[in-house]
């Protein structure tokens, strides 16, 4: 028998869609309809027509799902290509942190060489070293304020607290570092170094006496070759002068009571090495402007001055830029380098500093060196070496 549904048009739209297979859907609801076609059947030859899909809610919580679907994977995937690129990831970090000590290390033995060259020639020229010294602490001083003024570099977070505990650092450190200048306007570059070499024997023997640490044994025999090394090359020195000596050794000792100073007030302070050194050259530079201007007085500068300039010329005035410029670089280098590396190979990468340093102002200056003088500062370099293995 066939029966056939006699429809109004307002009761579907113009727009059809076939469904060849209408069993794919699972009881979908035709309330509305139904209300029409009542006693009404059905002909299993004719075609469906539906006029909407929109109440089919089936169909939209599977079109939802699938949304929701690919998002989930696609949020899934990104973490496991990282999972799987992680050891070769590790490895570009870690060659890249060896390229970064590296550079380091040859930046900051590169501009020491280059401060000492212009540092001995405006010392010869310009035999005064305490103001030498002033304008190296303020060329860097005012280097690092322009730096934070213009936001290059980010100023530190600093309280009274800090200033107060950076104080005995920066007293010690002025006296190291104006020792040190004294001691190269009298004696060879070389020989300035190859004295100061000796600063592990100074450590050891200060923290032993002073602070009541003790040290393997190893660490005690490696001073041997240490003080031999530097007797000897004093003892063989041609040009040999004992301000220059004292200079020298007064530099070593103070230069480790900065060290133990800085140990015990800077711990757990968040400051960079480079804003560190910043804020200890600033401080350092109004301990010694008052001496400076007492121990020599703008009437020997003035006169100094002069006389440098009528006997060198212009190049003088560069000279002076450039001893001031790459004293404050080196030294921020190697404190930022001390963010990044171990004591240890610190202080590796400092004997091999002394070893540049010693060797390049020879060749620069024709400084002469008997045979037995470079073997005494080998010597003394060695057990420098052999003094920051042992303390390993």
């Amino acid at each position: 028998m066939i029966s056939s549904v006699k429809l109004t048009a307002s009761s579907f739209t113009n727009r059809k869609l076939p469904l060849p297979k209408p069993q794919s859907f699972l009881q979908p609801t035709f309330q509305n309809v139904k209300q029409k076609l009542n006693n009404h059947s059905f002909s299993s030859q004719k075609p469906l027509y539906i006029s909407s899909i929109e109440n089919f809610s089936l169909l939209k919580k599977t079109e939802q799902r699938g949304t929701e679907c690919k998002a989930y994977e696609a949020d899934r995937s990104r973490p496991l290509e990282i999972n799987i690129d992680l050891p070769d990831e590790k490895a570009r970090l870690e060659a890249a942190q060896r390229l970064k000590i590296g550079i380091y290390f040859v930046t900051w033995w590169a501009l020491n060489v280059v401060f000492n060259i212009y540092n001995k020639k405006v010392l010869n020229a310009f035999p005064y070293p305490w103001l030498t010294s002033t304008l190296s602490l303020a060329t860097g001083s005012l280097m690092m304020l322009i730096s934070w003024a213009t936001r290059i570099a980010d100023a530190p977070k600093t309280d009274l607290e800090f200033w107060k505990t950076l104080f005995p650092v920066a007293v010690a450190h002025t006296i190291g570092h104006v020792a040190a200048t004294v001691s190269m306007s009298k004696v060879a570059v070389s020989f300035t170094h190859i004295i100061k070499s000796g600063e592990p024997a100074f450590s050891v023997l200060v923290s032993r006496f002073l602070s009541g640490e003790t040290f393997p044994v190893p660490v005690y025999l490696s001073l041997l070759p240490i003080i031999g090394g530097c007797a000897l090359a004093a003892v063989t020195e041609l040009n040999f002068n004992m301000t220059g000596f004292m200079g020298a050794m007064i530099s070593n000792l103070a230069f480790v009571f900065r060290n133990i100073f800085s140990k015990k007030g800077m711990k757990g302070k968040s400051v960079s090495g480079m804003n560190y050194y910043a804020c200890l050259s600033i401080l350092s530079l109004l301990i010694l402007t008052p001496f400076a201007i007492a121990v020599e007085g703008p009437k020997m500068w003035a006169a100094g001055w002069e006389n440098a300039i009528t006997q060198i010329g212009p190049h003088f005035i560069w000279w002076v830029a450039a001893q001031s410029v790459f004293y404050h670089l080196y030294n921020q280098v190697s404190y930022m380098s001390l963010d990044q590396i171990s004591p240890l190979t610190f202080s590796i990468g400092n004997t091999m500093k002394r070893i540049s340093v010693i060797v390049s102002s020879i060749i620069i200056f024709h400084t002469p060196v008997q045979p037995i003088n470079a073997l005494g500062a080998a010597i003394a370099i060695l057990g420098t070496f052999l003094y920051s293995q042992a303390k390993l």
